[in-house]
């Protein structure tokens, strides 16, 4: 064969390799952009999971406070009950 032939067969398989090694490239990139943008989403999904967490936190700290205080002024008013309740029983009757 003649060396022109040999020659361009062989730009041929440099560029035939070039074309493979540049879509392979390509290819892992978009791989790893979507990769990177369902990891942005997971972030987000996170973030909006923490942050309804903190509030039902808050939640149940307002609502913990308001049944202290229920409980309490419950006691108070059950005290005061027994302390103007003729027919009550004292503690050291029993």
């Amino acid at each position: 064969m003649a060396t022109w032939i040999w020659i361009v067969i062989a730009i041929a398989v440099v560029v035939a390799l070039a074309l493979v090694f540049l879509g392979a490239w390509r290819n892992r990139r978009k791989h790893l952009e979507q990769r990177r943008e369902e990891a942005r989403q997971l972030r987000q999904q996170a973030d909006a999971h923490a942050q309804q967490a903190d509030e039902r936190e808050r939640i149940a700290r307002e609502h913990q406070q308001q049944a202290t205080e229920a409980r309490r002024t419950a006691a108070e008013v059950g005290a005061r009950a027994d302390r103007i309740d003729p027919d009550a029983e004292a503690p050291d009757q029993e």
